[in-house]
């Protein structure tokens, strides 16, 4: 009987803590968004320790199994943090994401391809770092030393890295997935690769006006289209094996994904000025359907892993739907056509967001039950504050101002050659000395025997990368 009331005790006290007042804001006032977007910005830095003693400043605890996250979250971090400065005007972590920003450039190649993050380094990964980069430029956020790379060169960088990969003798062209061929993965060419490249150039076509970006994101587009990984409804396909000249394609669809595209598309449509009807076409196809998607009954779900009853999102899965809000939100500004379309329903997602935050401003998942789920994490953080500040664009455009570019106002410094001969992924090399020579023998011994091991570890496919899971989700490059 003891028993019983104790159980009881626990569950009433569970109730309790996942029904307290929840976020209060008023999603038509500018002033009560960004004090709600403060609490759940501060909740959010609580994830990050990189700037605290023995810490490594930009990337959030991983990866696994050190921590949650892999390294293209901090990327992703910091790109929100930046639009939050952009949106709310508040300056307090601006120094933070600057030194994370620049730590994690690879100085002095600043590609955005740090040697220590060899095992788990994507082209996506990478673009993530280049997203925020150019975000920064396109905000004007304040400019780094000049001793220090700038916010274009390093997108350029990325750029340039990503381009000379650019794989023709596989499918057709498109970019692998992973950057070092003894990833797994290597043989996987995935639609989010294809979309950051695509967005990446649209907008460094757009802030530089040269038109051989323009001409880049053309082919990105349009070869994604050719292998069938966007089908005539716009679905968005997860990608394909080159073992299979890309024709095994994995039908999981993933709402960041199509949102990058829109974004770009959006870039696309400003940076030809409307002059191109397939931009357009595009914008409204694929805005319908994302939203048709991944936004039933008006509120975001990720719909690959959030199940009516049950959640199976990975880390990853659980920080899209943020960057999802933002990137539609500004579409709405390079392509005002499609606001119509796109803020009704970031309105409604916005409100089940803040239902999902408690008072103090720490946030769950689910956005569709009315309450706070206690599923907790940075990108369930970074997911409020994306929906949140999504609504400024319309609620207080004068502050929430499009992104510039260098003839509009842009200060950033480029670099068109930034990142010019390091493509390939090229490990450190460390100078042999003739002390170290005396032990070459005994490390060529050991290398060779442990060879067949690592050999086994990789066919295992026991590494970061795709997993084989269920028929679905088998081969998906997210399921880490």
């Amino acid at each position: 009987m003891k028993i019983k009331t104790l159980s009881a005790s626990l569950t009433l006290l569970g109730c309790v803590a996942h029904t307290q007042a929840a976020l209060n804001v008023d999603l038509t006032s500018a002033s009560s968004i960004k004090a709600a977007a403060k609490l759940v910005a501060a909740n959010l830095l609580t994830y990050y320790h990189g700037d605290e003693p023995g810490g490594t400043p930009g990337i959030l605890p991983g990866p696994p199994p050190i921590g949650d996250y892999y390294w293209w979250e901090g990327g992703a971090l910091w790109g929100t943090m930046v639009d939050y400065w952009h949106f709310t005007g508040d300056t307090e972590y601006n120094t933070k994401i600057q030194d994370a920003l620049i730590f994690q450039a690879n100085m002095p190649k600043n590609d955005y391809m740090p040697p220590n993050w060899t095992a788990s380094l994507g082209n996506d990964d990478q673009g993530f770092w280049g997203l925020s980069a150019m975000l920064a430029a396109e905000t004007n956020f304040q400019n780094p030393p000049s001793t220090d790379p700038q916010w274009l060169a390093l997108a350029q960088a990325v750029f340039n890295t990503q381009a000379a990969r650019w794989d023709m003798d596989s499918c057709g062209g498109g970019l692998r997935w992973q950057i070092p061929l003894s990833n797994n993965g290597y043989n996987y060419k995935n639609t989010i690769t294809g979309a950051i490249f695509f967005n990446i150039a649209a907008r460094l076509a757009r802030y530089t006006n040269n038109a051989t970006y323009a001409q880049w994101a053309v082919k990105a587009w349009d070869w994604t289209n050719s292998v069938g990984y966007i089908d005539k409804d716009y679905n968005i396909f997860d990608g394909a094996h080159v073992e299979d000249n890309c024709t095994d394609i994995n039908p999981a669809q993933f709402s960041y994904t199509a949102a990058i595209f829109v974004q770009g598309l959006g870039f696309m449509y400003n940076y030809t000025k409307g002059s191109e009807p397939r931009w357009e076409t595009a914008i409204t196809g694929l805005t319908k359907r994302t939203l048709n998607i991944f936004f039933p009954d008006g509120i975001m779900t990720e719909a690959s892993c959030e199940l009516s009853d049950h959640v199976q999102c990975t880390t990853d899965m659980l920080s899209f739907k943020g960057y999802v809000h933002r990137f539609l939100s500004q579409t709405t500004q390079m392509a005002p056509f499609i606001a119509p379309t796109i803020m009704p329903v970031l309105k409604t997602s916005a409100a089940g967001a803040a239902k999902g935050c408690n008072s103090d401003g720490t946030c769950g998942f689910r956005w569709n039950t009315g309450s706070y789920d206690g599923n907790t994490g940075a990108g369930q953080q970074m997911n409020a504050l994306g929906a949140l500040m999504s609504l400024l664009v319309e609620v207080d455009p004068a502050a929430a101002t499009p992104p510039v570019t260098n003839s509009t106002g842009g200060t950033s410094v480029g670099n068109p050659d930034a990142g010019a001969g390091t493509g390939a992924f090229e490990p450190e090399v460390i100078p042999v000395t003739t002390a170290g020579r005396a032990g070459a023998g005994i490390i060529t011994t050991l290398v060779l025997g442990s060879f067949v091991g690592v050999l086994g570890w990789m066919m295992t496919r026991s590494g970061e990368g795709p997993k084989w899971v269920d028929p679905v989700l088998r081969k998906n490059p997210l399921m880490r």
